[in-house]
Protein backbone atom coordinates (compact mmCIF):
# COMPACT_ATOMS: atom_id res chain seq x y z
CA UNK A 1 0.00 0.00 0.00
CA UNK A 2 1.52 3.24 -0.85
CA UNK A 3 1.72 6.39 1.89
CA UNK A 4 -1.47 8.56 1.86
CA UNK A 5 -0.92 11.65 0.11
CA UNK A 6 -1.87 14.87 1.84
CA UNK A 7 -2.18 18.81 1.27
CA UNK A 8 1.34 20.04 2.55
CA UNK A 9 3.18 17.28 0.54
CA UNK A 10 2.05 18.40 -2.91
CA UNK A 11 2.55 22.03 -1.45
CA UNK A 12 6.44 21.15 -0.75
CA UNK A 13 7.05 20.37 -4.32
CA UNK A 14 5.19 23.47 -5.73
CA UNK A 15 7.11 25.70 -3.80
CA UNK A 16 9.21 27.53 -6.95
CA UNK A 17 6.41 28.28 -8.69
CA UNK A 18 5.08 31.77 -9.90
CA UNK A 19 1.47 31.64 -10.25
CA UNK A 20 -0.47 32.21 -12.23
CA UNK A 21 0.05 29.00 -13.34
CA UNK A 22 -1.64 26.13 -15.74
CA UNK A 23 -1.87 22.30 -15.01
CA UNK A 24 1.48 21.55 -17.12
CA UNK A 25 3.20 24.09 -15.69
CA UNK A 26 2.60 22.25 -11.60
CA UNK A 27 3.38 19.10 -12.58
CA UNK A 28 6.69 20.09 -14.14
CA UNK A 29 7.36 22.11 -11.20
CA UNK A 30 6.42 18.96 -9.08
CA UNK A 31 8.56 16.88 -11.21
CA UNK A 32 11.35 18.93 -11.26
CA UNK A 33 11.80 19.21 -7.09
CA UNK A 34 11.84 15.10 -7.42
CA UNK A 35 8.36 14.81 -5.95
CA UNK A 36 6.68 11.37 -5.43
CA UNK A 37 5.13 9.50 -8.16
CA UNK A 38 1.70 9.43 -6.45
CA UNK A 39 2.20 13.51 -5.98
CA UNK A 40 2.78 13.80 -9.68
CA UNK A 41 -0.18 11.48 -10.36
CA UNK A 42 -2.45 13.75 -8.34
CA UNK A 43 -1.18 16.88 -10.14
CA UNK A 44 -2.07 15.32 -13.38
CA UNK A 45 -5.20 14.85 -12.20
CA UNK A 46 -6.64 18.31 -12.00
CA UNK A 47 -8.46 20.46 -13.87
CA UNK A 48 -6.76 22.03 -16.87
CA UNK A 49 -6.91 25.77 -15.71
CA UNK A 50 -4.89 28.64 -15.09
CA UNK A 51 -4.20 28.56 -10.88
CA UNK A 52 -4.14 31.83 -9.43
CA UNK A 53 -2.42 30.64 -5.90
CA UNK A 54 -1.81 27.44 -4.15
CA UNK A 55 -5.34 27.59 -2.47
CA UNK A 56 -6.77 26.73 -5.54
CA UNK A 57 -4.50 23.93 -6.68
CA UNK A 58 -5.18 22.64 -2.66
CA UNK A 59 -8.96 22.61 -3.67
CA UNK A 60 -8.46 20.84 -6.87
CA UNK A 61 -5.97 18.26 -5.97
CA UNK A 62 -7.37 14.79 -5.21
CA UNK A 63 -5.62 14.03 -1.98
CA UNK A 64 -6.48 11.20 0.29
CA UNK A 65 -9.45 12.81 2.39
CA UNK A 66 -8.66 10.27 5.69
CA UNK A 67 -4.56 10.96 5.53
CA UNK A 68 -3.77 10.81 9.44
CA UNK A 69 -7.04 10.19 10.49
CA UNK A 70 -9.14 6.08 11.52
CA UNK A 71 -11.38 4.94 8.84
CA UNK A 72 -14.30 5.03 10.85
CA UNK A 73 -13.33 9.22 11.79
CA UNK A 74 -12.78 9.98 7.90
CA UNK A 75 -16.81 7.99 7.12
CA UNK A 76 -18.35 10.12 9.20
CA UNK A 77 -16.71 13.63 8.46
CA UNK A 78 -17.62 12.45 4.87
CA UNK A 79 -21.28 11.77 6.29
CA UNK A 80 -21.58 14.87 8.05
CA UNK A 81 -19.54 17.22 5.80
CA UNK A 82 -18.12 19.02 8.71
CA UNK A 83 -14.92 19.78 8.66
CA UNK A 84 -12.15 18.30 11.04
CA UNK A 85 -12.36 20.16 14.49
CA UNK A 86 -15.63 21.78 14.29
CA UNK A 87 -17.95 21.07 16.83
CA UNK A 88 -21.31 19.67 16.32
CA UNK A 89 -23.22 22.36 17.72
CA UNK A 90 -21.30 24.69 15.48
CA UNK A 91 -22.51 23.57 12.44
CA UNK A 92 -24.45 24.36 9.77
CA UNK A 93 -28.04 23.16 10.72
CA UNK A 94 -29.24 20.67 8.03
CA UNK A 95 -32.69 20.92 6.04
CA UNK A 96 -35.14 17.85 5.83
CA UNK A 97 -35.00 16.92 2.29
CA UNK A 98 -38.57 15.51 2.80
CA UNK A 99 -40.39 18.36 4.47
CA UNK A 100 -38.07 21.13 4.07
CA UNK A 101 -37.54 21.80 7.87
CA UNK A 102 -34.54 22.71 9.37
CA UNK A 103 -32.74 20.23 12.03
CA UNK A 104 -29.61 20.74 13.89
CA UNK A 105 -26.91 19.08 12.48
CA UNK A 106 -25.83 15.73 14.01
Amino acid sequence: MTDAITPDQVVRYLADVDYPAGKEVLVAAAERSGAPEAVVRSLRAIPPVEYRNRAEVMRSVPVDPGAGRSASRAAEQARTRAPTGVAEHMREPREDRVDGTRHPAG
